[in-house]
Formats: structure tokens, sequence, C-alpha cells
């Protein structure tokens, strides 16, 4: 499916291929949820970094790598330095892949029969999960990936 994707203001705009376009995955860790959160969550999608094209705006982008446990990630998360909009994440172990954040996408996403929380280990009290029926809930990661999911559900 392809997918463009833009920043609030407009400044940075992009566009990518992707196998995995339902934003089924909800990410509760500190990083996402303070960087890209809403509702106390993430969401990230699965893409092909080779299709990825940048339209404009490499001046504005800027790129943000978390730190854990004194350690620098290797994800860098790129956000618009204007709007603070989170846009994608790229991590140099995985060059195929590319994630970018459902809340830049412009093209209307498909609605995913299902949702995956995960992190929830990491969710502050305050945050609510609100779970539908056949949701699965994870403390950490999920064995199964962006991909699998996809291809169980038929998508």
């Amino acid at each position: 499916m392809h997918l463009d994707g833009s920043c609030h203001c407009g400044r940075v705009k992009f566009s990518v291929e992707s196998h995995e376009p339902a934003p089924f995955m909800r990410c509760y860790c500190s990083i996402c949820r303070k960087t890209a959160g809403t509702g106390g969550f993430a969401i990230n999608l699965g893409a092909d970094y080779r299709t990825f094209k940048l339209h404009q705006g490499q001046e504005h982008l800027r790129v943000y790598r978390a730190h854990l446990k004194g350690k620098e990630s290797t994800g860098q998360r790129h956000f618009c330095a204007h709007c603070g909009t989170a846009l994608w994440l790229y991590d140099e172990s995985w060059p195929d892949l590319v994630h970018p954040h459902a809340g830049a996408i412009d093209t209307p996403l498909p609605t995913p029969p299902a949702h995956v929380h995960m992190m929830l280990g990491s969710k502050p009290d305050w945050v609510e999960v609100v779970a539908g029926q056949g949701d699965e809930q994870f403390d950490e990661y999920p064995k199964e990936s962006l991909a699998d999911w996809h291809r169980r559900h038929g998508l």
C-alpha cells in the first residue's frame, strides 16, 4: 500500500510503500508515549525503507535517539523541528525497514480487526487500556512481528 505522510505544519512530506499498514499495535513504552504518544501510546507501521522518499523538508528534520539504561538507542526517531510531529523511526540494525507513525500518515489506513497492546509494564497508572474483544496484551514485546500479524489476519 502506498502511504503519504507529513508533519502538522506541512514543512515535511514523505511517501513509502507498506506491506504492514494496519495501525494495530499500540506501544505504551516511555519512549513512544513521551515522543509520539496520544492516549498514552503510539502506533508505528511497518514499511519498506527502499521505497522511502522524502519529498520536502530535509532541513526541518531532527533526530532523537533515546537513552535506555545509560546506553543510546540505535533507533533514529525523526520529527519536525518546527511543529514537533513524530514522523518515522529508522534503525540501521534493520536496514530494509522503516516505521512511520500512524499519526503522520495522510493516506486513509485500513481499520484493524483487533489491536495488540504492548509494553504494558511501562504504562503509567493514569493510562487506561481500552481493549476490545480479541485484543492481545503484553507486558513487553509480543513474539509476533508486524508482518506475521498482518499475514495471520489476511491483510
